[in-house]
This record gives C-alpha cells, sequence and structure tokens, in this order.
C-alpha cells in the first residue's frame, strides 16, 4: 500500500480508558476524541508497559521495555544504546518534531530544556521551557489548581494551550514534507489546570464507581494493603469527585481538537495515532494514583489511530501494547523495523481488525521514582496477558490470576484456584519465555519458583536457563555485537551463552 509518508502521534497523561467517552458513557465529555474513534480504529484492550509516566513513554519512543532502556523508574535517563523512533525516522529523511511533555532525559518531572537527538530543535518544548518562559512570579500559579476557585485561568497561560499553538504552526509551514509529528500533552495530569467551562465543568458530579471500590483486598498481594491503607479514611459510599481533573480530562480534549482541525485542512492524509502512557486508580481497589499493580484502571489505556484505508467506525477486541507503537510507524513510515526492537508492528491489523498480531502482551513495574520513598519503593513486578486472563506476578509479595471476560472489575483473584492451574502456568511459561527473550535484566530462578508452582522446585538453578540476547541494532547505529566466547559478530542475539 503506497501512502503520504506523515504520521502524528497524539498523547495525553494520566487518561482512563474510561474517561474518553468513545470507549464509556461516564458523564465526562471528549468530543474530539470520539471523532477521532469515529473517523478510524479504536483499541478495546489496549495496554502500557508500565503504569508509570518515564517507563511508558520509553516503550512508546523506544519501541523497547523499560527493562532493557534502563528506564524502569522515573527519574532516570534511558540508556544511551537506546534510539528513538525520532531518530530512526531522521535518518530515512523525514522530519521529526516532538512538542510536549518528555519525560526520558533523567531530568525529573519538568525535564532538562534541551532536545534530544532525532527531533528538531526548533519545535522541542518540553515542560522546562514551558516554566522558563514564564515570569518567576507566575510559576508557581501554574502549579496550583485551587486558584481555580479564586481566578480564571487564561488558555494563553496552559501548557497545553501553547502544544496545541505549536504544533498548528508546524502543521502549517511542514504539512508537505514528509513528517513524523509528536504532540505530548500533560494533561490532565496534575496540576490539574483548565480554563472556564471546564475549571467548573465537574462541580458535583461524582464518577461512575465499580464494585471493586469495596474490594478488601483479602486475597491480593500484601504491597497493595500498605498501599490502601494510605487511603482507608475514604468513605468508600461517598462519591467519587474531583472537578479539576475530570474538567482537565475535557479541556485537553478541545486542544486535542485544534490540532486534529489543523490536520484536517493541512494534512488529512496522515496517520494520527493517540493513547496515553497509563491511568488512575480513582479509589478503585482501594487505591489511588498508579503503581504496582496490573489492574485495568491503570493499565488499559485508551489508543486509537486514523489513517487513509482505515475503515471508520472500527473496533479492534484484540490485544495491543505501547510496545507496538514504534514497529507500527516505522513500517508505515516505509522505515526499517530493527531486530532490537521488541513488539511487532500491528499495522495489518489496522486495516483488518480479524487479524490478531500479539498473542500476549506484557506489562512491569520497578519502582516509581528514586527521590521519592512513596508507591512501595522497589516492587518487581512481571505480567502476561492474553486478552482473557492476566497473570500478575509480584515478586517481593504474592501473585494474582484474572478472568477479565467474567470478571471485569478483577475481585476474584484465582491464584490458587485448582480450576485454573492449567491457564495460570501456561501463562506463567510465557511470562518466564518472554523475560529471557527480552533480557531482562531481574530475570531469575525467583519468578519461576512461585508456592503455587508445584512442578518447579527443580526447574530453575542458580544459573537459570544461562540465556543472553545481545542487541540486534540497525547497523547505522552499531555494529553488531561480539560473542564473549568467540570474539566475532553474533549471528543471532537470543541464545544459551557460549562458555569458554
Amino acid at each position: 500500500m503506497t501512502h503520504p509518508r506523515k504520521a502524528i502521534l497524539i498523547m495525553t497523561d494520566s487518561q482512563r480508558w474510561d474517561m474518553v467517552n468513545c470507549y464509556k458513557h461516564t458523564g465526562l465529555s471528549t468530543p474530539n476524541l470520539d471523532r477521532l474513534a469515529a473517523d478510524g480504529l479504536r483499541f478495546e484492550r489496549a495496554y502500557t508497559t508500565q503504569p508509570v509516566c518515564q517507563p511508558a513513554r520509553a516503550a512508546i519512543f523506544t519501541g523497547q521495555y523499560p527493562h532493557s532502556v534502563g528506564s524502569w523508574t522515573n527519574s532516570y535517563g534511558v540508556s544511551d544504546t537506546a534510539h528513538s523512533v525520532g531518530e530512526r525516522l531522521q535518518l530515512d529523511g523525514v522530519h521529526t518534531a516532538y512538542i510536549g511533555k518528555w519525560h526520558l532525559d533523567g531530568g525529573d518531572y519538568f525535564g532538562l530544556g534541551r532536545c534530544p537527538k532525532g527531533w528538531d530543535p526548533d519545535y522541542w518544548y518540553d515542560m522546562k521551557n514551558y516554566l522558563e518562559e514564564l515570569p518567576e512570579q507566575t510559576r508557581p500559579m501554574t502549579r496550583n489548581a485551587a486558584l481555580m476557585q479564586e481566578m480564571d485561568f487564561p488558555r494563553e497561560l496552559l501548557y497545553g494551550h501553547r502544544c496545541a499553538n505549536r504544533a498548528v504552526d508546524f502543521l502549517e509551514k511542514h504539512a508537505q514534507e514528509d513528517f513524523f509529528l509528536v504532540v505530548s500533552f500533560d494533561e490532565p495530569h496534575g496540576p490539574f489546570l483548565c480554563p472556564p467551562p471546564y475549571s467548573h465543568m465537574y462541580d458535583g458530579y461524582a464518577f461512575p464507581k465499580s464494585e471493586n471500590v469495596w474490594d478488601d483486598l483479602s486475597d491480593k498481594p500484601e504491597h497493595q494493603r500498605v498501599w490502601a491503607d494510605k487511603f482507608s479514611g475514604w468513605d468508600k459510599n461517598g462519591p467519587i469527585s474531583d472537578p479539576a481533573f475530570f474538567g482537565c480530562n475535557s479541556y485537553v480534549d478541545e486542544e486535542i481538537g485544534r490540532v486534529l482541525d489543523a490536520i484536517d485542512a493541512h494534512a488529512p492524509d496522515a496517520l494520527v495515532l493517540y493513547t496515553s502512557d497509563h491511568g488512575e486508580m480513582l479509589h478503585s481497589h482501594g487505591l489511588m494514583s498508579k503503581g504496582p499493580n496490573c489492574y485495568d484502571e491503570i493499565a488499559r489505556i485508551p489508543m486509537m489511530v486514523r489513517a487513509p484505508g482505515i475503515k471508520a467506525g472500527t473496533v479492534d477486541a484484540h490485544p495491543v501494547s505501547h510496545i507496538n507503537i514504534v514497529p507500527t510507524i516505522l513500517e508505515y513510515m516505509g522505515s526499517r523495523v530493527p531486530e532490537v526492537l521488541e513488539g511487532k508492528s500491528i499495522l495489518p491489523e489496522l486495516y483488518d481488525p480479524a487479524v490478531r498480531v500479539n498473542d500476549y502482551i506484557f506489562m512491569e513495574f520497578g519502582r516509581y521514582e528514586v527521590d521519592h520513598d512513596g508507591f512501595g519503593g522497589f516492587q518487581p513486578l512481571r505480567a502476561v496477558f492474553d486478552g482473557r486472563y492476566k497473570l500478575v506476578v509480584n515478586l517481593l509479595t504474592s501473585d494474582e490470576l484474572y478472568d477479565v471476560q467474567s470478571d471485569p472489575a478483577e475481585m476474584r483473584n484465582l491464584i490458587n484456584d485448582p480450576a485454573h492451574a492449567a491457564i495460570r502456568d501456561h501463562l506463567h511459561d510465557v511470562l518466564l519465555e518472554h523475560l529471557n527473550a527480552t533480557r531482562d535484566p531481574f530475570r531469575g530462578y525467583y519468578w519461576q519458583r512461585r508456592p503455587w508452582r508445584a512442578d518447579a522446585a527443580n526447574c530453575a538453578g542458580w544459573d537459570y536457563t544461562e540465556m543472553t540476547r545481545q542487541r540486534m541494532e540497525d547497523e547505522r547505529f552499531e555494529d553488531r555485537q561480539l560473542d564473549y566466547a568467540t570474539g566475532l559478530p553474533i549471528s543471532g542475539g537470543t541464545r544459551v551463552k557460549e562458555k569458554i
């Protein structure tokens, strides 16, 4: 299929799948995202690789799992050997521009204010750049949503509006080129600033509750009960009310609409992909924010795509992941898809939703942020999902198995249910293979020897499986790695390591 080499990735932060109206009618207004879904394809079962900002973005922009690029927590810059989709497309003559929140340079929340390799510095605009535009006395105002009770914030002051302005400018000036544009909004992540009418649109509104608000966590891992203790004073019979958060959710939809309008005017033949990095617990399972679990409230994310040839109004029920984004964009743009990428292109699935590319998708957790003591600290987690069953291995506590078809609220932990032992053990084997295939630095016998895995006692020794996975990178970035035993170029990445 031939088509123009034009693609736009739009993303938000902390936007749950069910905070977008086309997924579930909750009373929240998102007309522009609904329009995008109506014009293209909506993924019903899309998942982040890790429900934390930086690790999620590492997978979105490098096509490798957070554990593979040294990004298993916030505040760590990705490895120097990891290359973004921008770098790869630039080598093929594509004009690449990134506008908005980056969060991959190790500069904590706001970033370092410096354009990384692979992107046009004239359009680079991370959150530090935004704050440095403002007078020092104004900066604290932009971090304080409580001021919306005293004043109206003008759109012109807000980060989301300034990001959209730059995106519109890029499209007006460069739509005739081969281009890849990223527009990365911080909203609806805190501090939840938004202008009228959004600042008071949800006063008195209550977000619909799932039954899992009343989950007592009695059959869930200990670290979740410790996490829930922090919020034990909240009345579970009270409303889930957060007018600033929900207002910001609808506000960012307006800014996305401005970008979509510019795309329609200047690049209607471009591929447009939208997603969010992760969700928000909102008192489900007694928890708030995000962290070490794989419940749908934070791990399942909205994701949709529009492009010429994609049937309007299509819904794809197969499991997909952020890990699929980079190879899909590279294939769409006619660029090579290097072996180092750890996900598959789902381009065939875009044009025929009967095609299923992923048999399984994988999720993980390492730590939330190195300079925070909250969020449980180090909580190593690895998970696999086959579209129905979700197995979560929590290395330091206990494990979970859910049937999201019969139990969408994930209330019943089936990890010790004899009736589900076969599917549990099968998913466990798939997960262990994934740890080896991706050279997970935390892999080892302890993931295999779980209390419920009766046949694991003699299957995992000190040397475990002796697997290695040297990088099979595009030769334009680095020469082929050399084998430790021979000093010669490797012929395959994932293999049993030769001994000398």
